[in-house]
């Protein structure tokens, strides 16, 4: 199926929805101790281009050396730096995950690689894509067992999308692997993803190929108030309102299940993370598109459809506090209410 590598949640030509489900951001923010770190950031001045404190800091962060830490602009900025620097070594095939991210794909074809979706069987030759918790399903991904078992032999390049790590609402996250390389995306954690800012942590003996990405990023891929989201989050404060605010997304989480089996959806079940996907009854999927549209221009209500990842007939949902679940169910009773209608 021909996937649309485009399509994003969030905000869009009708402005910032009142209740977005469509991304997966931590509902609970912004984190007000990262707030605090972005209104007090140096903007009348350049970030050290090396970025020196901040890789050291990083580093220490997750225990490696900070030479293994790659700045980056935003998760989808690395994701076509890495692509390019695949082209660049000669590979010739990217490998996704069965759903996912959409730029993993276009960032692939921009540079001439040809996507195909994981079958099992390791390839070599190529880029090799993982997220864990996956997006859509929010559930763990299979490739992670089978790189951990083969100690990073038999591929070029790894890439583990950790961005809803920190997220995750259930179980433990896989063990590192061997050769793998992690990008990871504070901003949606903390709740503040209008701040682009990410990084990638290399794994050992990986040095030619830091080199390589750092010659391909622009001078400043940072700016100071990424520069301030990052630092802010390797604080203990911060890490700490992370803690909390997971207590309070599972919460929410069971509510909105419940919520969406009640109003006759299936929920795809198996997520680990801070959304899930959901199935409409089958009596409205010819009209899917129609009510997506109704219910973003009517209420104020978007939600993401999932056949951007493969799942027609389907809607990823953040999770969202209470008000916006009883928004999301007052407006679809209403639908039903006027279909029903005479």
């Amino acid at each position: 199926m021909q996937m649309l590598e485009n399509c994003h949640g969030g905000t869009d030509a009708q402005g910032v929805p009142a209740h977005d489900f469509s991304t997966n951001r931590n509902a609970c923010g912004p984190c007000p101790q990262a707030l605090d770190a972005l209104q007090s950031a140096h903007s009348q001045q350049y970030p050290d281009p090396a970025y020196g404190a901040l890789r050291q800091r990083l580093g220490d962060f997750h225990g490696v050396t900070a030479q293994r830490v790659v700045l980056a602009g935003s998760a989808s900025e690395f994701i076509f730096r890495i692509s390019a620097h695949a082209a660049r070594l000669g590979l010739q095939r990217a490998v996704l995950p069965a759903h996912s991210y959409g730029d993993y794909a276009q960032a692939a074809r921009v540079w001439g690689l040809a996507c195909e979706r994981d079958s099992g069987a390791m390839q070599a030759r190529a880029l090799h894509w993982a997220c864990e918790p996956s997006s859509p399903l929010g559930q763990a991904d299979p490739a992670l067992a089978r790189w951990q078992a083969d100690n990073g032999a038999g591929a070029d390049l790894r890439v583990l999308d950790c961005a809803y790590q920190p997220l995750r609402l259930d179980g433990q996250p896989s063990a590192a692997a061997a050769g793998v390389w992690q990008v990871w995306t504070p901003n949606k954690v903390l709740g503040m993803t209008g701040v682009r800012a990410a990084y990638a942590l290399a794994p050992e003996g990986a040095e030619a190929h830091i080199a390589a990405l750092q010659a391909l990023a622009p001078s400043w891929v940072v700016g100071a108030h990424g520069v301030a989201l990052l630092e802010a989050w390797t604080t203990p404060a911060v890490q700490q309102w992370i803690a909390r605010s997971r207590i309070q997304l599972a919460q929410w989480k069971a509510a909105q299940i419940d919520l969406c089996a009640a109003l006759g959806w299936h929920v795809e079940p198996g997520s680990l993370a801070n959304y899930f996907v959901a199935r409409w009854p089958r009596a409205e999927h010819a009209g899917m598109a129609a009510r997506l549209a109704w219910l973003r221009s009517e209420h104020g209500i978007k939600l993401r459809d999932a056949a951007s990842f493969g799942l027609p007939a389907a809607v990823r949902l953040g999770v969202l506090p209470p008000a916006s679940q009883q928004a999301l169910a007052q407006a679809w009773r209403a639908a039903q209410s006027i279909r029903n209608t005479p």
